[in-house]
């Protein structure tokens, strides 16, 4: 039988804490399928303005609040660290400038600017994937804004990326531009939340909290069976 090359789109916001929680299952994967699946990071807009969604949104206790909740939420977790005075300080008061950035980076790797290849340095992530990650362990861990485009610029220093040409992607207009495919997906593809696995070109959808072996099974599953013939189960 042909194994298939699988590709997914993994859809998240960088500040949600479900996210950074499934990075474990991500790395995972990369060990598990190697090259024969081909991850692709997109980013959902669902922390778009923190003053709405959790200043006034959250009801039990805004920001402070919101932050109790999502220590309740890793405390299980001891594969991620998250500060106790996550969103109580430095709360960032959107992810869009991040999910810039990253696109940005997204777009000097398809041009080879930067390397586009998984990494065994950042444990099979791509230069790109690695950002996004160390993105997430500045605020859950470190508490720096990054909301702050002074703040992503030096994330993307200590990881040795050019943060000029990133930044040139950005006043040109193209990362704005390719950012805007992500928030059109949102909409195309009826993304509930973050993280969401996309698999078998939008037919299947895996959102929330899923567990591991729900996603390898589904992955196996495309691998094995003969494409473009009809499957009944």
């Amino acid at each position: 039988m042909t194994t298939q090359s699988v590709r997914i789109d993994y859809y998240t916001d960088v500040l949600c804490i479900w996210a950074y929680i499934a990075q474990i299952k991500v790395d995972q994967i990369r060990q598990d399928f190697g090259e024969s699946v081909d991850i692709h990071y997109r980013y959902l807009s669902l922390f778009g303005n923190n003053t709405a969604r959790i200043g006034d949104g959250w009801k039990d206790g805004g920001f402070a609040g919101y932050g109790r909740h999502v220590c309740n939420v890793a405390s299980p977790c001891d594969y991620v660290e998250v500060n106790p005075d996550v969103w109580s300080r430095n709360a960032p008061s959107t992810s869009l400038p991040a999910h810039l950035y990253l696109n940005a980076v997204e777009i000097l790797a398809a041009a080879g600017t930067i390397a586009a290849a998984p990494s065994e340095a950042y444990q099979g992530r791509t230069e790109a994937q690695e950002l996004a990650w160390r993105i997430r362990q500045a605020f859950f861990r470190d508490l720096r804004d990054v909301s702050n485009l002074s703040v992503l610029r030096e994330i993307a220093e200590s990881q040795g990326l050019p943060v000029d040409a990133i930044e040139r992607e950005i006043h040109s207009g193209a990362a704005f531009a390719r950012l805007s495919l992500d928030i059109d997906d949102k909409e195309r593809l009826r993304l509930e939340g973050s993280p969401t696995f996309i698999l078998n070109e939008g037919r299947q959808k895996l959102y929330g909290n899923v567990g591991y072996d729900l996603i390898a099974t589904n992955i196996r599953a495309l691998q094995e069976r003969a494409s473009d013939q009809p499957v009944w189960r």
